[in-house]
């Protein structure tokens, strides 16, 4: 199976770490003051641990100084006790403060990031989404939270803690003993570096990894997503081969990262022996030259153990960062990718006064290759009802395309009531367009919500006038919650008849002054079609109207027929003008629907033509 990337044609930028903490950063700084209280708290709570230490070397130099005077060292002693015990109470004091500004503030944020995330992706243009997998969509937006939890976790309560440590431990050793100082300044720069060094390697790895997974999580929820087609057409053997082929794949770069972090786990464990066995050589060295005392022992006991305990998992922190990273970077892919559509500066709002619509020396390519629409040039009167047929893949669903604003014409403009719609907000474009599509698709939601969802604010009453003139109420009697029933997701729990009638009182209730139907009785059976014609006569009426047909006599009546093949007009007329024509392609293809066959020189000339597909419209 080709990853999502080699199957989709966009072209997303180069993501750099910057762009990645740039797109954090905005997520992070509605709330930076508490980050700013998270991050004190840190410092004072790991500052305390530093200081702490001291006194314990102070307490065992007391002992040891004392001469086995017990009653002289005793009152010192239990100061210095005294002082440990506030010292702990600091450091937990600090540590809760910390604790509970990150309660407050990681959450928060995290639903900025997501929000941000879905905030750009839903405004992406059609073509953008017909060519990504929906799941790893969704798996990226997911993974951008979780990225920022796991990397902000290893900054706030690893890195952090660790920078902190580390110089305190330098400055309070560089006052006992500078060359122990440099051993142990030494032995942390190596361990870094080397850990460092190997991560950047590996992080390539970790990309591949973050890849894979997404192409595991998409490889499942678009076979699960059709499992139906699967199984009607026996592809079930077949799927579960591809699904092992990408989980295979996915086993093997993980058994090869894995074993890399072992590699890095022993290199690791010979270096704190070392750092231990060369720390304490040397003090016991400086401790027979009197130039250190007993209590030293105990500080580089405590900072020796800290050290290592701390820089033990530097691995694993910047295995995580790195691999938080990689599954950020695929969502600030989709950040820093310019949406295809959108409003030009200071675009102004569609009003729409009469309705007119004129298509101006309008052609579209797909990628610039392959040409869909030609120098159309067309004017739709206002009120007027037009009916757009031809061959499967004349152009006739990207026609209306255009008008929504789903894709962007390669060359021409789009007027409506004079107002080229390339300078007004796709907001009111669509505001003003009511559009019946031929395959519905509805939300997990109520049956009055996906009802309202062309204008949310309506009423009760007014959702279920829509419902009763789309004939809705023939099913809606028979629902077991009535019009608060769910319908499944897509509207897996009606027929295609019911959800195109759900469509049909979507489009009555918005009552927007333009109405686009692509083929919007397709799914209903004769008695339905019948009873929602009339449905659609009053919802055409004073609207102006655009009609996508494959059923031709369901566009009789049409004020005008335009017959659009191999991207142009090659003809237009009412039903009786077309009618009249001995040439006309329309009249070919009503012949072979009215009357079941055609003659055979009609059929070798539409074959000539290219248009085998024909008998389907």
């Amino acid at each position: 199976m080709p990853s999502q990337k080699q199957q989709s044609n966009i072209v997303y930028p180069k993501v750099t770490l910057s762009d990645v903490l740039g797109a954090f950063w905005r997520g992070m700084k509605p709330q930076k003051w508490k980050l700013l209280v998270l991050v004190l708290g840190i410092i004072l709570y790991n500052s305390v641990y530093i200081i702490t230490p001291l006194f314990y070397k102070h307490f065992f130099d007391v002992i040891f100084s004392g001469g086995g005077n017990i009653l002289l060292v005793t009152p010192i002693l239990l100061r210095i006790i005294i002082y440990i015990g506030l010292l702990h109470g600091l450091a937990w004091l600090f540590s809760r403060i910390a604790e509970f500004a990150n309660n407050i503030y990681q959450p928060m944020t995290m639903a900025n990031l997501k929000q941000q995330a879905y905030n750009h992706l839903i405004e992406h243009s059609y073509g953008f989404f017909t060519n990504n997998f929906v799941g790893s969509l969704v798996q990226r937006v997911n993974r951008f939270g979780r990225a920022f939890e796991r990397l902000f976790d290893n900054v706030i309560w690893n890195i952090l803690p660790l920078l902190v440590k580390m110089c305190g431990i330098l400055i309070v050793l560089f006052f006992i003993n500078v060359w122990i100082d440099v051993i142990v300044f030494l032995w942390i720069a190596v361990f870094l570096f080397f850990n460092i060094l190997f991560s950047r390697w590996k992080l390539k790895y970790d990309i591949k990894a973050a890849e894979i997974d997404s192409k595991a999580t998409g490889y499942l929820a678009y076979t699960i997503t059709n499992q139906n087609t699967v199984t009607l057409f026996n592809g079930t053997a077949n799927e579960k081969k591809g699904y092992k082929n990408v989980t295979s794949e996915q086993a093997k770069l993980t058994r090869f990262t894995w074993n890399l972090d072992a590699i890095i786990n022993a290199v690791q464990s010979a270096l704190s022996f070392g750092i231990e066995f060369v720390l304490f050589y040397f003090a016991i060295k400086y401790w027979g030259m009197g130039i250190i005392t007993v209590g030293v022992f105990v500080l580089l006991q405590s900072y020796a153990g800290t050290l290592i305990d701390q820089l033990w998992g530097f691995t694993r922190i910047v295995r995580d960062m790195y691999q938080a990273y990689a599954d950020a970077k695929e969502m600030v892919e989709i950040l820093l990718l310019p949406h295809e559509i959108k409003d030009v500066p200071n675009a102004k709002e569609l009003t729409v006064e009469k309705g007119e619509i004129e298509f101006k020396n309008l052609s579209f390519n797909f990628h610039e290759t392959r040409k869909i629409l030609e120098d159309i040039n067309l004017i739709i009167k206002p009120g007027e009802k037009v009916a757009l047929i031809g061959p499967s893949g004349a152009g006739k669903t990207t026609f209306v395309k255009l008008l929504l604003r789903l894709y962007v014409p390669t060359a021409g403009e789009i007027l409506i009531d004079g107002q080229d719609i390339q300078k007004i907000t796709q907001e009111s474009l669509r505001k003003s367009i009511s559009m019946v599509p031929q395959d519905t698709i509805l939300f997990h939601r109520t049956l009055a919500d996906n009802i309202a969802y062309g204008k949310r604010d309506a009423s009760k009453e007014e959702i279920e006038k829509a419902a009763t003139l789309a004939h809705c109420d023939e099913f809606t009697k028979d629902l077991p919650f009535g019009f608060g029933t769910y319908v499944g997701e897509r509207g897996v729990k009606l027929s295609g008849g019911e959800r195109q009638r759900v469509a049909i009182a979507r489009a009555i209730l918005k009552n927007a002054p333009i109405l686009v139907l692509d083929e919007a009785t397709s799914s209903l059976d004769s008695h339905s079609e019948m009873l929602i014609q009339d449905a659609l006569n009053t919802l055409m009426t004073d609207k102006t109207t655009i009609v996508i047909a494959h059923r031709l006599s369901t566009i009789q009546k049409m004020d005008r027929i335009i017959v659009i093949d191999g991207g142009k007009i090659i003809e237009q007329g009412s039903h009786s003008e077309l009618l009249a024509n001995e040439n006309s392609l329309y009249k070919k293809l009503w012949n072979l629907q009215a009357g079941g066959f055609l003659q055979e020189e009609d059929a070798e000339e539409i074959s000539e033509n290219g248009e085998e597909e024909v008998v389907s419209y």
